[in-house]
């Protein structure tokens, strides 16, 4: 039995939307986001647990977290030092990511359902390798971003700031909570600016 959507094209600005939803439906429940984001209060908002455990290694290798969708809980890899520290938020909006765009939610419950009344019910777990770049990587990457750094938000925070200097990007991104390569790359994704890889030079878009 499966409960994983089949793999289809998803706009960057679906996903935005996707993101969004969740800001919004925790706001009409008089629990709206604070900043800094801990992406574990969203977690626990859409009912998900979610632990840092050992997940031993596979045929494949290394997996860097896993998702029990019965149990909804989402297991991160406490072995692999650079999902830890100021990724652990980006890698959290990650699964969840995977959970609101690649599960079908609606699925798991009614398996939920069966298995409450004693129906033998086995869904496989959704494996997560940092090394993957397939496309559903991606799309739960842009999710994270999405959701860790909703442009309304960034918006309100880049007041009075220059986006083209280091000092205030590193300011917003203590403010959000994220690290500083979440935060560029958001902000390329969205067109704001441009980051010369070679001089570190930022610029406001790729026209400048």
């Amino acid at each position: 039995m499966s409960v994983f959507r089949p793999f289809r094209f998803i706009s960057k600005l679906e996903i935005e939307a996707y993101a969004l939803n969740i800001w919004l439906q925790m706001e009409r429940s008089h629990n709206p986001l604070q900043l800094p984001i801990d992406a574990s209060i969203i977690a626990e908002f859409l009912d998900l647990n979610l632990v840092w455990d050992t997940i031993p290694d596979d045929e494949q290798g290394a997996i860097a977290a896993r998702i029990l969708p019965l149990e909804k809980l989402i297991e991160i890899n406490e072995n692999i030092p650079q999902l830890k520290g100021g990724f652990g938020e980006s890698t959290i909006a990650h699964e969840i990511g995977h959970w609101v765009l690649h599960i079908d939610v609606e699925q798991v419950e009614r398996y939920i359902r069966l298995k409450q009344k004693g129906v033998d019910v086995q869904v496989k777990p959704f494996l997560c390798r940092s090394s993957n770049l397939a496309r559903i990587e991606w799309q739960a990457q842009y999710f994270a971003g999405c959701l860790l750094m909703p442009q309304h938000i960034l918006t309100e925070l880049k007041q009075d700031k220059d986006l083209t200097k280091w000092q205030h990007l590193y300011q917003i991104a203590t403010d959000l909570g994220v690290t500083i390569s979440n935060l560029t790359t958001r902000l390329q994704d969205l067109g704001w600016i441009y980051l010369d890889t070679d001089t570190r030079k930022i610029y406001l878009n790729r026209s400048s």
